[in-house]
């Protein structure tokens, strides 16, 4: 068999980009498809507009909104156990030990988490509009901890070392396990955070508005920014989708653009020593 005019490696460069431009491509395409649907959804504020709206709205309910404000519990709030005048509405406490373990077929040793004791904890709170009063609008959040969304902000993380005696020490060697450190970390929905929820809003009556779980079996989403601040990284991912499509598009052209001079020049030259 002949050798190839072209090396492999260089083959599968080209190849390889030209993959991987398809599936950036495809992944802008889709997050251009979310944001075409996220634009599509309306914006509110914990106002008269809203209150307004939901009146004029048949059964005095808007399907799936977006309504962004700052968190307010509505009576006390939670204190944080590790960080001093830090309150929130929500709170995860997570207590988790890192082991390694003896793999006697790699002859290494394995990281693993055992142990992991979570506690969650919530008050009832309201979104409400920046520089509101107590006795202003107000939206209630209702089941937040059946919301998807990172919303939560770790306010407190500390690793600890395990303490190994001399017997422990000989005995884990025995065993195959020895304990790393002890993790225990906190995470709150802090009072006075900006807060975008999506999903349905009901006026209960009189001025009292509700934001809950749609009924459609659409999303019910809270985001730990504004709205503007959420469809800007929206943005911004779609672009840098879109860029390394195209990048590694004209890095496989170009690859194979020099291929194929390199193979005509080879076929001209061979050709004039006939």
């Amino acid at each position: 068999m002949g050798d190839l005019p072209v090396s492999p490696l260089v083959l599968i460069g080209v190849g390889s980009s030209f993959a991987f431009s398809g599936l950036f491509y495809h992944l802008y395409k889709g997050k251009k498809e979310e944001l075409k649907k996220l634009k599509e959804i309306p914006i509110f504020k914990p106002d008269q507009h809203l209150v307004k709206v939901l009146k004029a709205s048949p059964h005095r309910r808007l399907q799936y909104v977006a309504v962004e404000g700052l968190v307010q519990a509505d009576g006390e709030s939670l204190a944080s156990q590790f960080v001093p005048r830090c309150y929130g509405v929500i709170q995860k406490i997570a207590v988790e030990e890192q082991w390694k373990f003896w793999n006697s077929l790699t002859k290494t040793w394995n990281s693993r988490t055992i142990n992991r004791k979570e506690t969650s904890n919530s008050v009832p709170f309201s979104l409400v509009s920046p520089g509101a009063f107590i006795n202003d609008l107000y939206v209630k959040v209702q089941n937040p901890l059946e919301a998807s969304g990172c919303y939560l902000d770790r306010v407190y993380f500390k690793r600890s070392r395990a303490e190994k005696g001399l017997a422990d020490m000989v005995m884990n060697g025995i065993l195959g396990e020895e304990p790393v450190a002890m993790e225990v970390s906190e995470e709150l929905l802090r009072v006075g955070s900006t807060l975008t929820g999506y999903g349905e809003v009901v006026l209960e009556g009189g001025q009292v508005m509700r934001l809950q779980a749609p009924q459609d079996g659409r999303k019910f989403i809270l985001v730990p920014t504004d709205h503007r601040s959420f469809m800007d990284g929206h943005e911004k991912s779609a672009s840098m989708w879109k860029m390394l499509s195209a990048v590694t598009g004209i890095t496989g052209a170009a690859i194979l653009t020099k291929v194929i001079c390199g193979l005509v020049g080879n076929q001209d030259g061979k050709s004039k020593k006939a």
